[in-house]
C-alpha cells in the first residue's frame, strides 16, 4: 500500500491511496483492490473502488485494503486540524551584538491559525532559512534547529544565532508553513529581519 504525503491529511481533504495484490511469490496480479476505514470517526471512504477518504476529525483513523477474501495490515491516516493562515508573533525586526557572549537575536516566533480549531494548530513543522546580506563566509544558526513544531497553542519559535566570519549587515529570516501535501498555507513563509552591530 502506498499513502501520498505519508498518511497525513488535514481536516476536509481527500486521500487517494494506492495498492496492488501479490502472489505467494511477490508478484504483482490485476486485481480490484476494494478500501475500508476502520475508524470511521476520523477518515471515510467515499469510494471502494478508488480508495478515496475524507478527512473527518482530527486523529488517527485506518484504513485497510481487500482482495477477495485476502486483507492487508491496517495503516495509518494522520488528520490534522486545518491551518487557515500564518503570521508573525510579536517583533519581525531585531538586532544581535555580535561581541554579546551568546550572539543570539530575540524569538523568531510564528503562529498557524485554524478557523476550524479554534486557535493555533499544535504539533506542525515550521521551517527556518536564513539569507545573509550582503553573501560571505558568515555563518549562522537557528536554536533549538531550522525546523521547529508548532506548541499547544499553534506557536513554533526559534532564535537564530551568529557562529563566525565577517559580520554581516543583516540577514532575512523566512519561516514556511506548508500542508501536509506541501502547499505554503495563507500568510507563509512569514519573513524577519535580524540587523548585527559590532
Amino acid at each position: 500500500m502506498f499513502f501520498p504525503d505519508s498518511g497525513r491529511l488535514e481536516i476536509g481533504d481527500t486521500l487517494h491511496p494506492e495498492a496492488r495484490a501479490l502472489n505467494g511469490r511477490g508478484d504483482s496480479v490485476p486485481a480490484q483492490v476494494y478500501w475500508t476505514s476502520l475508524d470511521t470517526a476520523f477518515v471515510t471512504v467515499l469510494d471502494s473502488a478508488t480508495g478515496a477518504t475524507f478527512a473527518k476529525a482530527v486523529g488517527t483513523g485506518r484504513l485497510q485494503a481487500r482482495f477477495g477474501s485476502l486483507r492487508s495490515n491496517p495503516q495509518n491516516v494522520f488528520v490534522f486540524v486545518r491551518i487557515d493562515s500564518a503570521s508573525a508573533v510579536g517583533a519581525i525586526r531585531d538586532t544581535i551584538t555580535v561581541s554579546a557572549p551568546d550572539s543570539l537575536s530575540d524569538s523568531l516566533a510564528v503562529k498557524t491559525w485554524s478557523d476550524t480549531g479554534g486557535g493555533g494548530a499544535p504539533g506542525r513543522p515550521v521551517v527556518y532559512t536564513a539569507a545573509i546580506y550582503p553573501p560571505g563566509d558568515s555563518t549562522v544558526t537557528f536554536v533549538p534547529k531550522t525546523t521547529v513544531l508548532t506548541d499547544a497553542a499553534g506557536i513554533a519559535v526559534a532564535r537564530l544565532q551568529f557562529i563566525k566570519g565577517p559580520r554581516p549587515d543583516s540577514v532575512v529570516v523566512t519561516a514556511a508553513v506548508r500542508r501536509p501535501n506541501g502547499t505554503d498555507v495563507p500568510g507563509s513563509p512569514v519573513s524577519f529581519v535580524v540587523e548585527f552591530r559590532p
